[in-house]
């Protein structure tokens, strides 16, 4: 499938400088090297309807990344506030459903995330609960150079 890749790093984590997720799966903080048994943690976006709260992709989600050569799994939102239905991250860009990796950073700056974040972000394929076996570039994405194939 196409998506719009966005990153987000410990720095402007709700709460920032925080790596605090809202729906743990394998991980009890956003964290993971990309691996198909450690994949990083990804938030989509995700709607309030009434008492009802529902993501765009279900928390457990994995997808491989192509351009990242990483797997990413949904643990996290996208999107704050009393109506995140009406944000980008659940509106999507241009038509792509949109998803947020998380890139760490959290023993780099501020400065040096963003930089990255602003690398990676973009129009790209992505494959959705991939097989085992894609080659992958371990290791947090930030803190390993931030490599985009």
């Amino acid at each position: 499938m196409t998506v719009f890749l966005t990153g987000y790093s410990y720095w402007d984590n709700t709460p920032p400088a925080s790596a605090i997720i809202g729906r743990p799966v394998i991980h009890t903080i956003a964290a993971g090297i990309g691996t198909y048994d450690d994949p990083v943690t990804l938030a989509v976006g995700w709607r309030i309807d009434g008492s009802e709260v529902s993501e765009d992709f279900p928390p457990g989600t994995r997808f491989y990344i192509p351009r990242l050569r990483k797997y990413a799994i949904v643990e996290d939102l996208c999107g704050d506030g009393a109506k995140p239905q009406g944000g980008p991250c659940h509106i999507g860009w241009d038509g792509y459903p949109w998803l947020d990796i998380y890139v760490d950073g959290s023993t780099r700056t501020a400065e040096i995330s963003q930089r990255c974040m602003e690398k990676l972000t973009g129009i790209q394929s992505v494959l959705i609960e991939p097989r085992k076996g894609y080659l992958i570039s371990p290791g947090p994405i930030v803190e390993t150079g931030c490599k985009v194939f």
